[in-house]
């Protein structure tokens, strides 16, 4: 079984990429989606948010990362996914799947679902500008409000050209929500394809992972969320490993503090800090009390100790 970590925008950036590929066994991580509106983009917005291109294209623990892109119009993709490629993306992975209304409104992401024609012609356009030895891959959701078409889309991202396919197992309307997840209808789309399909969704553990793998068919997974709930997600369901203890946890967010301060200068990191924190509280009870502390501090300096203290 092959492992993915998720593209998630504003959350696992190239810091948590690193952090979290040093402890568990991913098998690829995608980055966060590069932004195609104005035509061909500089090398800076590439290396921006997805440094390990300087590196080739690994993070230092080894893991293969791979550049994804969003937008709407098949020429200026195909030429930044062209671009991405000379830069050393070792193949490219398209967004039909984001659900953020920002996105949506400038017609990417999610939005797309609701002219399949035109998901059909970005994939097409990038397949032909990316060499034939290297994967063009995409992620999509189940529709916008309805799975009816779900196939169908698949099925057109396939005849597109596209190596592989992620589903997410909601509509765009589902969001994130309790309840939503149709491992089910993944399985109709793996079922209906021949390129090989990769299962994601409520995915929080191996009794879940190993429940995804039996619903839909799939040999592959991709996690998100879960891989912030508990850090050591990849591990948990590739290895079968304990969930880290509390204090492990609180090891592990020192080593990111360290990261964002020697990486970012900290100039995001008590944001990012607290969003993740939204994540561990769902799993860890204890991290509640430190989320508390944490959460009317801006400055690193005032954060930073408040990590150490709990440990």
């Amino acid at each position: 079984m092959r492992l993915i970590l998720a593209p998630m925008q504003g959350v696992l950036d190239h810091l948590m990429r690193e952090l979290l590929t040093q402890i568990n066994p991913y098998d690829l991580c995608v980055t966060e989606f590069v932004r195609v509106s104005d035509g061909l983009l500089p090398e800076r917005s590439f290396f921006k948010l997805c440094p390990e291109l300087k590196n080739g294209c690994v993070t230092s623990s080894g893991t293969t990362v791979r550049v994804q892109l969003l937008g709407q119009d098949p020429a200026k993709m195909a030429a930044n996914a062209k671009r991405a490629i000379e830069l050393g993306s070792p193949g490219v992975d398209l967004n039909f799947g984001c659900p953020a209304k920002l996105v949506n409104r400038s017609k990417g992401g999610a939005v797309l679902l609701k002219e399949p024609h035109s998901v059909f012609e970005v994939v097409d356009a990038v397949r032909q500008a990316v060499p034939s030895d290297l994967p063009v891959t995409a992620k999509m959701r189940l529709g916008w409000d309805s799975t009816q078409q779900a196939v169908d889309i698949a099925g057109l991202i396939q005849q597109a050209g596209a190596s592989e396919l992620a589903v997410h197992g909601r509509t765009k309307e589902d969001g994130y929500r309790k309840g939503t997840v149709d491992w089910q209808r993944i399985g109709d789309i793996n079922r209906a394809l021949d390129i090989n399909v990769v299962a994601n969704g409520d995915i929080v553990d191996w009794a879940s992972a190993q429940a995804c793998l039996e619903a839909t068919g799939c040999s592959d997974l991709m996690v998100g969320r879960g891989a912030l709930n508990r850090p050591n997600l990849g591990a948990m369901v590739k290895q079968q490993t304990p969930s880290l203890a509390w204090e492990e946890v609180v090891e592990l967010l020192q080593r990111y503090s360290h990261l964002e301060m020697e990486g970012d200068k900290g100039l995001y990191f008590a944001n990012r800090v607290k969003q993740w924190f939204t994540y561990l509280v769902k799993s860890y009870p204890e991290a509640r009390d430190m989320f508390d502390q944490i959460k009317p501090l801006k400055a690193p300096e005032a954060i930073r100790p408040l990590l150490s203290v709990a440990a």
